[in-house]
């Protein structure tokens, strides 16, 4: 039976969050990425959509009816309590998808899964469940300089948006690792190798409490718990 158990990813807005995840993609890690779920869940056939478009109004979408999500995070940015609405309306419907990604891998067999979620630390609600959690740094000049370049951002509009989230440097105080992506690629990779190689002779294993409820409860009872001790 494999042994399986979640690693938490996070960073910062222009952080290089992007570069570490294709380095444990190359290492053929499993990884699943909230935001590429968060851009599925507003389509227009899911709930999501329906209730951004009732409480956002009709200015959110794109020609094709579509989620204009630079529009939609022009608003959020600039008023909290707006993205407190939005985190309410999206987050259930992420969370259901991670956890029917984190089954798929648990049944391949896989050693860990990485959760590569952007707010991790901020919301604050999901690192009881990871054995492990993982920043992605940057130093603050890196930073900002990478946001101005990526975005084609002025300086004071790169700052608000990197002042929207927890420091970097708060965040690696509650991080079990920190990958310092303020370098090249290849001190990046190195360390991304070397945190692996830790990961694959970890001990910290899940297989107990899993294998436990598949016993008595069959799969059905499974996912009920994943529900429930994960994401609850």
């Amino acid at each position: 039976m494999s042994k399986m158990f979640l690693v938490g990813l996070s960073g910062g807005i222009a952080s290089g969050k992007s570069t570490v995840v294709a380095v444990f993609r190359e290492l053929g890690c499993a990884v699943i990425d909230a935001d590429v779920i968060a851009r599925q869940v507003v389509q227009p056939h899911f709930l999501a959509y329906q209730q951004i478009v009732h409480y956002f109004g009709s200015e959110v979408l794109l020609e094709s009816g579509e989620i204009n999500r630079e529009a939609l995070g022009n608003i959020i940015f600039s008023q909290p309590e707006k993205r407190q609405l939005l985190n309410s309306i999206t987050h259930p419907q992420i969370q259901r998808e991670m956890l029917k990604q984190i089954f798929k891998y648990f049944v391949l067999g896989y050693r860990y899964v990485i959760l590569d979620i952007p707010l991790l630390f901020e919301t604050n609600t999901l690192t009881k469940f990871m054995k492990h959690t993982v920043l992605v740094y940057s130093d603050p000049q890196t930073q900002l300089s990478r946001l101005m370049k990526r975005n084609g951002l002025a300086q004071a509009e790169a700052e608000a948006r990197i002042a929207s989230q927890l420091p970097l440097d708060e965040k690696c105080k509650l991080a079990d690792h920190v990958i310092d992506n303020s370098g090249d690629w290849e001190s990046t990779r190195r360390q991304v190798l070397r945190l692996h190689s830790q990961l694959e002779d970890s001990l910290d294993f899940l297989v107990v409490r899993l294998v436990a409820v598949t016993a008595v409860a069959g799969i059905g009872g499974l996912m009920c718990f994943l529900f429930r001790h994960f994401l609850s």
